[in-house]
Formats: structure tokens, C-alpha cells, sequence
């Protein structure tokens, strides 16, 4: 726990530079670009718009969503999900890329998962005002539930802190594990209930309830059911319970392996 908390205090304490650096990598990104920036928003957009296109008329007719369009609840579950995709595998990235930059100055090599996380916000931002948006046009108006959404982007940073911890010292360790990791987020995509719901599909009960444990579903699910008013945070204690322990777990296992070979990142790089 120690480590975790070494870790934890060194993110808050260089949160200004990890601010910048994650700033300046975007515009780094894209400055060959005609459009800029702007492909930050317009990628996450056009996805949309296949998805909605290639799925609306599949997936939607596993059963009855509560009266919201297909649209407006697969646009709602899909903005944390590019998020944390994107986040997650840029992470993984972070110090084997990045590690020899950091090593000539006075810069805490856990801070680098933190810099993809800040660099990829921008993107959800935008997403998650075109799905509000988009729930006007719906009928979908604010409502006390959305505070709900302060407590779900909470809960989905803390994870991917720790995915990312995680990912980016195992991918040091093992470089194969980046390949791997692709394919676990892709498989992740269907199995976190992005683009249809569990319970109206036909699954076996016994088998949604394992999919449910999904710690992406967990986030996903919150950020649909705070938009469209259908449930509360503690009405799922179980659920709530395993997703602070995955947490938890990851976090512990990430650090105490990022303690023990960051002093070797380089010669292992």
C-alpha cells in the first residue's frame, strides 16, 4: 500500500507538467494535419456514425431498451468507451516510448501513463456534449441522476490509472504484451455491452451476470443509467464492491512492479 500511495503523491505533486506535456503532445499529433486538432473530435464522431449505421439495425433488436432510441443509448455507453480504449492502449505505450526522455531530468517515470490519460480528454469531453446534445433531441433533459456522472468519471479514471500503471510496466517487462493487449481491448469492445444490452438479448442469466462484472460495463452502464434516470449508485452494492476491488488489485500489482523495475526501465528499453 505503501507504494500506491508513493505513486498516487507523485502524480498530484507534478499534475501541473503532466497538464502541459499531455497539452503539447496533442498539438504535436496532429500539427502535419490540415484539420488539426479538429481530428481529435471528428474521429470519435465518425465511429459514431458507422457503428449507428452498421449496428442500429442488428444489435437493437435484442429487446426492449426503456423507450430510448438505439441512437441515444449506444452514443451514451460509447463516449467513456473510446476513452478508455484509447487511453488504455496509449498507456501501455507510455514508458517504453517515453522513458529515456524522462531519465535526463527530474521527472517521476509514473507521471508518463498519467500524460496519455490527461492527452485523451479532450476527446470525451467533446463526445459526452454531443451525447447531451443529442438526448435534447430525444427529450432526454437534465436531471439529479446526472450528478451521478461526477462519480462514474471519477471511478473510470482511478481505473485506467491503474490499467495503465499496470500496462506500461508489463510492457517494459514484456514488449509482446502491447500486441496482446490490442486484442484484449478489442474482445473488451463486445463484451462490455458498448453495442447491446445484456439483458434483453437472450443470454443466459447466469452468463449476463458474469458479464456484468466487466469493470468497463460497470462505468458504461453507470454513465447510461445516470443519463436516462434508471438507476442509482448504490443500487448495485455488488457491482460497486468488485469494481473497487479489481481497483484496487490492479493498483497494487501495478505499482509494487513499477517500484521494483523502474530503476531498470532504460537498460531494459
Amino acid at each position: 500500500m505503501k507504494e500506491v500511495v508513493s505513486i498516487v503523491k507523485e502524480q498530484f505533486q507534478n499534475w501541473g507538467i503532466i497538464w502541459r506535456i499531455s497539452n503539447y503532445e496533442d498539438k504535436a499529433s496532429y500539427q502535419n494535419h490540415y484539420l488539426g486538432l479538429a481530428w481529435e473530435y471528428l474521429y470519435p464522431l465518425i465511429q459514431i456514425g458507422i457503428y449507428w449505421i452498421v449496428f442500429s439495425g442488428g444489435f437493437k433488436k435484442g429487446g426492449d431498451l426503456n423507450g430510448v432510441s438505439y441512437l441515444m443509448w449506444m452514443v451514451i455507453g460509447i463516449t467513456p468507451w473510446f476513452f478508455m480504449n484509447r487511453a488504455i492502449l496509449d498507456g501501455s505505450k507510455s514508458i517504453y516510448q517515453r522513458v529515456n526522455m524522462v531519465s535526463k531530468m527530474k521527472f517521476p517515470v509514473s507521471a508518463l501513463p498519467s500524460i496519455r490519460i490527461v492527452g485523451n480528454l479532450n476527446s470525451f469531453w467533446t463526445m459526452l456534449v454531443f451525447s447531451i446534445a443529442l438526448g435534447f433531441f430525444n427529450g432526454i433533459y437534465p436531471s439529479l441522476a446526472w450528478i451521478q456522472w461526477i462519480y462514474y468519471f471519477f471511478a473510470m479514471m482511478c481505473l485506467m490509472f491503474a490499467l495503465s500503471i499496470f500496462n506500461s510496466t508489463v510492457s517494459v517487462l514484456v514488449q509482446d504484451w502491447q500486441v496482446l493487449l490490442q486484442s484484449i481491448m478489442r474482445m473488451a469492445f463486445y463484451l462490455s455491452g458498448v453495442l447491446f444490452n445484456f439483458q434483453t438479448t437472450g443470454f443466459p442469466a447466469p452468463f449476463v451476470r458474469v458479464l456484468q462484472l466487466n469493470p468497463f460495463f460497470y462505468i458504461i452502464n453507470g454513465f447510461r443509467e445516470s443519463m436516462f434516470n434508471q438507476a442509482t449508485v448504490w443500487s448495485q452494492p455488488v457491482l460497486t464492491l468488485v469494481f473497487w476491488g479489481i481497483v484496487l488489485f490492479m493498483l497494487l500489482i501495478g505499482s509494487h512492479l513499477h517500484y521494483k523495475f523502474r530503476s531498470r526501465f532504460v537498460d531494459m528499453i
